[in-house]
């Protein structure tokens, strides 16, 4: 049987009670159990590098879309904060969605679509960089659907000590997505002359429809199971046998007033949890600056330290790719074993990171020689990718498991829409408001940073005993099945 959990008072499970919540057990969800492999971690990585490819392929040509449309640099945050804000808007719809549909098979389908729609973007006229703007925020949609699905999936392939690692493989490839993205953007650009950036918004199409082919023949894991597999000291985990429904069997009208009356009851559980309260401040404040610093740092390197733009991008991307997947690989083994050292060590870890991170930056955007300042800037974003694994298996570990989707909503939604939408305009017009000089923009944004990773580390008194509430519940759910069978 599959294991959900909602919130509400407990009649005969008084763990559940202390928990905050009631586990359900549903009367009949045909599945089958199976031992997880890492195929499943991979697949869901690769979705979101081939996202990243897409975002970051704009990045690397940005210097020749400004030419091609007669634009300016605010013109090209606007550009890139049209895909953020669609995003943010999204996500939540999204992550209610995740937990209620067939995952697997929605990623499939909107990675395939938004493929299409990114090829789509190289055939825009010059004259209309509104229509492109439109585009580039159409695929929006695409992380959006895909993020809250791919982590709520992360959660119930892998159990507790297992997440840390799945989530450190999927940011891996993130960060492999963004530099791609930026070397193939910028090499298009250069070596194809004025057709360059139209045939770079075309590369993932194929890659794309590959992967959204390996998701659609994903299990698709029941809700929980991974926790329960937990509980039971087990390695097998339920997977739901394939079976279609209707997508909306009462009707759109009904959906839609379903969508809005569930959403608003998920929130309120969401926000019943003190740690989701503090991670959403603190990684709104973290993000804001961390899509600051990945949408301008390559024109810091050309204005502000002289390297010509393929130099640039290319610095950025080996910054990424260089500190970023061993910084995530090391994060994500020391999330899985500092679990049960120390109080609170998923929040810990990811707090201490940032703080340390945020700070060597500051020092990186003082006026450096190139090699300081990119040595400094190595070991910076080295500690702040150690930090993603912990975070995000920490949501996973205190969220309960019908909820993750909209948990990593509500994530995406707080980082999005009160942090990262707004940085590339911010910062460029900051930077304008210098004389162009990035050097003095970051600078001014970078301790926002700072004070996300307080917010981290004042969430550590609470992920303890939210994540033992989650757990006591689970077990007193499997043990009230038990006795009924």
């Amino acid at each position: 049987m599959a294991l959900t959990l909602r919130r509400g008072r407990p009649r005969a499970l008084p763990h559940a009670h202390r928990a905050g919540f009631v586990a359900e057990l549903p009367t009949s969800v045909p599945a089958r159990t199976m031992a997880v492999s890492s195929w499943p971690m991979w697949v869901l990585g690769f979705a979101a590098m081939i996202d990243n490819v897409d975002q970051y392929i704009v990045r690397g040509a940005a210097n020749h879309i400004e030419s091609a449309f007669r634009v300016d640099d605010l013109a090209i945050g606007v550009l890139f904060s049209a895909f953020i804000l669609v995003n943010g808007v999204v996500t939540m719809p999204a992550g209610y969605l995740a937990d209620r549909w067939n995952r697997t098979r929605t990623m499939a389908v909107t990675i395939a679509a938004w493929s299409l729609i990114s090829a789509l973007g190289g055939l825009v006229p010059t004259g209309a960089f509104a229509l492109l703007v439109v585009m580039r925020g159409a695929l929006g949609f695409g992380q959006a659907i895909t993020d809250p699905s791919g982590s709520s999936l992360v959660a119930d392939f892998y159990t507790l000590e297992r997440r840390g690692k799945a989530f450190s493989v999927q940011q891996c490839l993130v960060y492999l997505g963004l530099g791609l993205g930026l070397v193939v953007g910028a090499a298009f650009a250069t070596h194809f002359g004025h057709l360059g950036w139209r045939l770079a918004f075309g590369v993932s199409i194929v890659p794309g429809l590959l992967i959204a082919w390996w998701c659609r023949r994903l299990p698709e894991p029941t809700r929980g199971g991974a926790d329960q597999a937990y509980a039971r000291a087990d390695t097998q985990i339920e997977v739901a046998e394939h079976h279609r429904e209707p997508l909306l069997p009462e009707g759109v009208g009904r959906f839609l007033v379903d969508v809005v009356r569930g959403l608003r009851a998920d929130v309120r559980t969401i926000l019943d949890i003190a740690t989701m309260r503090y991670a959403l401040v603190g990684v709104s404040a973290i993000l804001f600056v961390v899509t600051a610093v990945a949408t301008w740092m390559p024109t810091f390197y050309e204005r502000q330290l002289h390297l010509h733009e393929g130099a640039a991008n290319a610095a950025f991307g080996l910054l990424v790719v260089g500190a970023g997947i061993p910084g995530t690989i090391i994060g994500g083994r020391i999330a899985d074993r500092w679990v049960h050292r120390f109080l609170g060590a998923r929040m810990v870890i990811p707090g201490v990171c940032l703080a340390a991170s945020s700070s060597l930056f500051i020092v990186s955007f003082l006026p450096l020689p190139f090699g300081v300042v990119y040595g400094v800037q190595l070991v910076a974003f080295f500690a702040a990718t150690c930090s993603v694994p912990a975070l995000r298996a920490g949501l996973s570990d205190t969220v309960p498991a019908h909820l993750r989707g909209t948990g990593f909503g509500a994530f995406n939604l707080a980082s999005v829409v009160f942090g990262a939408a707004a940085a590339p305009v911010i910062t460029s017009s900051l930077a304008n408001a210098f004389g162009g000089d990035y050097r003095t923009a970051f600078l001014v944004v970078m301790p926002f940073a700072l004070l996300g990773a307080l917010f981290l580390l004042a969430a550590r008194r609470h992920i303890a005993e939210d994540t033992a509430k989650l757990f006591q519940a689970v077990v007193a759910a499997m043990a009230a099945e038990q006795s009924r069978s």
